[in-house]
Parts: structure tokens; C-alpha cells; sequence
């Protein structure tokens, strides 16, 4: 039976691509480059900052634009509108916690930057474990940021649930061994996800509520 449920933050529970493309779009000004769209810019999020920026200007001006991108996106994450729960997430939370669930963050963004989001937002307390790149030899895909909370839990692979909106979510569940669920709210299309056969696909994360019901026949 599930134990405990692991989160992908962005496109996840919460939506931050507006700060993240204000600051994406910051850098590249600075760097005497024009603008991309904010949609271009959420399908280019997943990997980390660094690999984002990396799309946009090149692996040879990345470390440069990083050092511009990451004091303002600070600012950017607590600006009005910058980043917000996406519907029915604090609902979900709630009603996990109340289970008796133990929760988690598994995040490819920096922990400084979901720190800042997740105390922000009021959600910080939800979360028993929040680990993010910079804590891991190796972030998503790879599965150490899932192993690495299944050893905090002491639980077993087949007891936790990750929850995430992109392909490569799911390619670390996979690796891990972990079930996987994936919500088509973020940077990867339904039909993406369905193409990596996670083990369910919602269109937002409160229909989480009802899997978990059905696995406890409630």
C-alpha cells in the first residue's frame, strides 16, 4: 500500500513559469538577446536552471547567465504573481496529511528557490523531506532523489507514489521503481506522457484524491 506521496513542485502543485520566464527573459536582455515566449520557455523547464538557460544562450554562456538569472529570480518568486498553487493543491495536502500520509518534494530546482516557494506559499509544513538537485550526486532523471526519500522513510519503492508533470518524472520513477503518477499541467503534453506509460495520467492534481481513495477502497 502507499505510504508515503513525493511531488514534483513546478507545473506540479504550484505554477512559478511566470517568474521563471521574467527571469529567463531578464538574463538574455542582459546578455544582448531578444526575448522568448513564455510558453517556449515553460516547455524548456525540467532540468534544472542551468540546463534551461542553456537552451536559450548556449553551454558556453550558461555559468554567465546563470549569475544573472539567479539573484533575480529571488525577486521574481515573491513578486505579485510570480508563483502560485496550482487549483485544488492545498485541498489535496490537507487531505493527505490528515491520512496519515508521509509527504515529500523531489525537485530538480535549486533548494534555495523552492525554499523561497514553498515558505511563500503557506506549505512548507506539509512536507516531511523536501530534496531537491543540489542535494544529489545526480537529479531527475536519475532515481536518487526518490531513493534517497525512500531511505529517509524507510519504506520500500512499492510504498511510495511520485507525483509529476513531465517526461522526465517520469523516467526517474522508472528507474526508481516507484509508481507514478503524472498530471498534465506543466511543460509536457498529455500525449508526451502518455508516450513513457507512467501508471496514471489526470488532467489536474485534486483527481489525485480519488486514486488514493480507490487504493483504499474508500
Amino acid at each position: 500500500m502507499i505510504k508515503a506521496v513525493i511531488f514534483d513542485l513546478d507545473g506540479t502543485l504550484v505554477n512559478a513559469y511566470p517568474a521563471v520566464a521574467d527571469s529567463v527573459n531578464n538574463a538574455l536582455n542582459a546578455l544582448g538577446l531578444k526575448n522568448r515566449s513564455p510558453d517556449e520557455i515553460k516547455r524548456s523547464v525540467g532540468g534544472g536552471d542551468r540546463k534551461l538557460l542553456a537552451c536559450f544562450v548556449g553551454e558556453k554562456r550558461a555559468d554567465e547567465a546563470l549569475r544573472i538569472y539567479r539573484p533575480h529570480h529571488a525577486k521574481a518568486l515573491l513578486a505579485f504573481g510570480g508563483v502560485k498553487l496550482e487549483p485544488g493543491a492545498l485541498t489535496l495536502l490537507t487531505f493527505l496529511k490528515k491520512k496519515g500520509f508521509k509527504l515529500a518534494i523531489a525537485s530538480n530546482r535549486p533548494s534555495r528557490f523552492t525554499r523561497i516557494i514553498l515558505q511563500k506559499l503557506g506549505i512548507k509544513l506539509f512536507f516531511d523531506r523536501v530534496r531537491c538537485a543540489d542535494q544529489v550526486k545526480r537529479p531527475k532523471p536519475y532515481p536518487d532523489l526518490l531513493w534517497d526519500i525512500a531511505r529517509k522513510f524507510r519504506l520500500k519503492e512499492s510504498e511510495l507514489l511520485y507525483v509529476g508533470d513531465m517526461t522526465i518524472d517520469i523516467a526517474c520513477a522508472h528507474k526508481a521503481g516507484v509508481r507514478m503518477v503524472a498530471v498534465a499541467t506543466g511543460s509536457s503534453s498529455k500525449k508526451e506522457l502518455n508516450r513513457l506509460k507512467p501508471w496514471r495520467i489526470i488532467s489536474r492534481i485534486d483527481k489525485l484524491k480519488a486514486i488514493i481513495k480507490e487504493e483504499y477502497h474508500e
